[in-house]
C-alpha cells in the first residue's frame, strides 16, 4: 500500500462549491440529525480521492442506506480517520494552532461529548475560519462559535491501494 498526499486545496475547493448548497450525489442529513459530518466527509473525500469500504469500520457512503458510522457521526468520524491504518485518510488529533486548510475541527460540550464538525478551509495568523453544514458557513472564524471543548484532527495522507 503507498502512501499520497492528501490535497488540502481539492478540499477547500469543494468546501467553497457546496458550502451554501447541497450535492445531490449525497443525501442532505439536515433534518435528521445534521449534515456537518457529512459535508466533513465529502470535503475529506474531495481532497482524498478514496474511500475506504471495511464494513461497519470503514469510511464510505454509497446511498444513504449504505454508508459506514464514520461518514456522518462525529465520534466515529474521528474514531475512523485517527484510527485507519488501511486505504483512505488518515490523521491524528492535534492542537487548533498546528491545524491546515483542509483538516477538520470538532466542536464539543462541556462533558466532552463532540457534536459538530467544520472543515478549516483558510487559516490567518492563529485565526481559523471553517466551513460547514447544518448551519451554513463559509470562512466562517472559528470563534464565532459557541463550544466548551474543540480538538482538531490534521490528516497526515491518503493510504492508496
Amino acid at each position: 500500500m503507498r502512501i499520497a498526499e492528501y490535497n488540502r486545496q481539492a478540499a477547500v475547493e469543494y468546501a467553497r462549491q457546496w458550502a451554501f448548497r447541497r450535492n445531490p450525489k449525497f443525501y442532505n442529513f439536515d433534518k435528521i440529525g445534521g449534515d456537518c459530518t457529512n459535508f466533513a466527509s465529502q470535503c475529506v473525500y474531495a481532497g482524498a480521492g478514496v474511500m475506504n469500504y471495511t464494513p461497519t469500520f470503514g469510511w464510505y457512503y454509497t446511498d444513504i442506506n449504505r454508508r459506514s458510522p464514520s461518514w456522518t457521526g462525529v465520534e466515529y468520524f474521528y474514531n475512523f480517520l485517527t484510527g485507519n491504518k488501511n486505504e483512505g485518510p488518515f490523521a491524528e488529533e492535534t492542537t487548533l494552532d498546528k491545524l491546515e486548510t483542509g483538516d477538520i475541527v470538532q466542536l464539543g460540550n462541556a462533558t466532552g461529548d463532540f457534536y459538530h464538525s467544520p472543515v478549516v478551509v483558510a487559516v490567518q495568523g492563529n485565526r481559523i475560519f471553517v466551513a460547514a453544514h447544518t448551519f451554513d458557513a463559509f470562512m466562517r472564524p472559528l470563534l464565532s462559535y459557541n463550544f466548551a471543548s474543540a480538538r482538531g484532527i490534521h490528516i497526515l495522507g491518503v493510504r492508496m491501494e
